[in-house]
């Protein structure tokens, strides 16, 4: 991409055509007088992308997806392209109960859940949190799945389910190599956890052996589950179309459904898998330069990890306030905003935050929000300054939203080529704070990928807890086909029935 192609085209150009299809960005410009626009506009060019210049991101994202799923090409690949042993999308036959565990943070959760097959339903019937306290995220492994063991003994107890040997979803929300659907390797601790004894090892054996020492319960088998995975499968049952899953938060990721042949590191030829993108990788070997503002290059060399999710740092609920900030503070260090005067709030790192966004552009009460916000940020604004503030939110989330349809567009569109069909019907699960409590960035990303992918129609479902429903679908799915694969061997006269049980699983 040219620069002048990646800058697109301006921000009057941009909101001209707003005003005529009733787009947000057009709401935001009555306050703003044409000559303050004007200069407004160079600090807002860098973000606005043409649709060019999407489908170029996209074109980049299908070439990195190869790399990712390559034997040779993978370890280098930005994009990682994860197996997840998870081989097929829920029928509607699934039923039964299960347990889910969920740890991703200071608490995790213990959820038994129902499959009523005659009902079609997945019901949440019990659930509990549980605390993690800090020095246990950073003592040993041991004691961190001694407690919960215990927790989940404690839960069982409760609820008169000890007696039952039920099949189990595992949520674990860190870095993993998953082996099988039943091991996974912890690569490194996030999120303040630092456990001894962990990283390197396989976390379902480390549970399985907790609840072994305690002796006064079993589980059954067990199914590692990524937090996009279980958004897939949790609106898999309600909708057998759903192939995809997406998550807009703190984070950004999405998994798809991949054809077995073209995952070079699975042997098999027939068949399909889900695959794990880590999307948010993105853009770490350079490829996304050129759409670099310089605020980004910014919030990723004050970030913890530099260099690292790229195209996160665009786009997630964990930076986007940042970027408004750095580009308020420069239009307010320039004189275009609060008098030239920046207050110590809006100096100060991470205190806007991406939830004001949202506030700010609603669209009945957001300039009486930014009023209060700009009040609360100790600025001294005027009613310029609020709808200027406006339109520099409007303008950022309309990018993060317009790159996630880029990104979503690649994965339709390479289904829909898979499987070498004209016309692809699909349903994307979704989740996050940035989908779910945005006011315009759902619709935004909907009409974008329309556009994006014309031969894909595709209906958006937003997910009923992933990582307790959804964990206890993939179970469900796991222990479906387990099953099916056992009475084809019987059927073929096989006796090693407990070996491949346990392989199934």
């Amino acid at each position: 991409m040219s620069n002048k192609q990646a800058k697109g085209e301006s921000n009057v150009q941009i909101t001209k055509k707003a005003k005529m299809s009733g787009d947000t960005a057009a709401l935001h410009l009555d306050g703003i007088p044409p000559d303050v626009l004007s200069k407004v506009e160079k600090y807002l060019q860098p973000f606005q992308l043409s649709p060019e210049t999407l489908q170029e991101v996209s074109a980049r994202l299908r070439k990195d997806l190869l790399r990712g799923l390559g034997k040779h090409s993978h370890h280098k690949a930005p994009v990682k392209m994860l197996p997840t042993f998870v081989r097929a999308t829920p029928d509607g036959t699934e039923k039964g109960d299960f347990l889910a565990l969920d740890l991703g943070g200071t608490n995790f959760r213990v959820l038994h859940v129902r499959v009523e097959e005659e009902a079609q339903k997945v019901l949440k019937m019990d659930s509990q949190i549980c605390a993690i306290p800090q020095e246990m995220m950073l003592g040993t492994g041991e004691q961190l799945f001694d407690h919960i063991a215990t927790c989940l003994g404690d839960f069982l107890e409760s609820h008169n389910l000890k007696g039952q040997t039920l099949p189990l979803g595992f949520t674990f929300s860190f870095p993993c190599e998953q082996l099988e659907i039943d091991k996974s390797i912890l690569i490194r601790w996030t999120k303040g956890f630092n456990c001894s004894g962990v990283e390197g090892k396989d976390v379902v054996q480390l549970l399985k052996e907790a609840i072994h020492r305690r002796g006064d319960y079993h589980i059954g088998s067990v199914a590692m589950v990524n937090d996009t995975v279980g958004t897939m499968m949790s609106c898999g049952y309600k909708d057998q179309s759903c192939e995809i899953g997406m998550i807009i938060g703190t984070g950004t990721n999405a998994c798809y459904m991949e054809e077995i042949k073209n995952v070079k590191r699975i042997e098999g030829e027939d068949g399909r898998m889900c695959i794990n993108t880590e999307w948010g990788g993105f853009g770490d070997d350079g490829c996304l330069d050129d759409i670099l503002t310089e605020f980004d290059v910014e919030v990723d060399k004050t970030s913890i990890n530099p260099g690292v999710h790229i195209f996160e740092k665009m786009i997630s609920g964990m930076y986007l306030g940042e970027i408004v900030r750095l580009v308020l503070v420069k239009m307010t260090k320039d004189k275009l905003l609060f008098k030239g005067q920046i207050s110590e709030a809006l100096g100060t790192r991470g205190l806007f935050e991406t939830k004001f966004i949202s506030e700010i552009e609603e669209p009945d009460s957001g300039l009486e929000n930014a009023k209060k916000i700009l009040t609360e940020l100790g600025l001294d604004w005027s009613l310029v300054d609020a709808s200027v503030v406006r339109l520099v939110c409007d303008t950022i989330s309309s990018r993060s939203a317009y790159l996630c349809a880029a990104a979503l567009a690649t994965l339709v569109n390479r289904i829909r080529n898979n499987r070498k069909l004209g016309h692809l019907k699909t349903t994307v699960g979704v989740d996050g704070t940035v989908y779910r409590k945005h006011p315009t960035f759902s619709s935004k990303l909907q009409k974008a990928v329309r556009l994006l992918a014309p031969q894909c129609d595709i209906t958006f479902l937003v997910s009923e807890d992933g990582s307790g429903k959804g964990a206890a679908m993939v179970t469900a799915v796991a222990q479906r086909l387990a099953h099916q694969s056992r009475l084809l061997e019987e059927s073929d006269g096989e006796d090693n029935e407990e070996e491949e049980e346990e392989e199934g699983q």
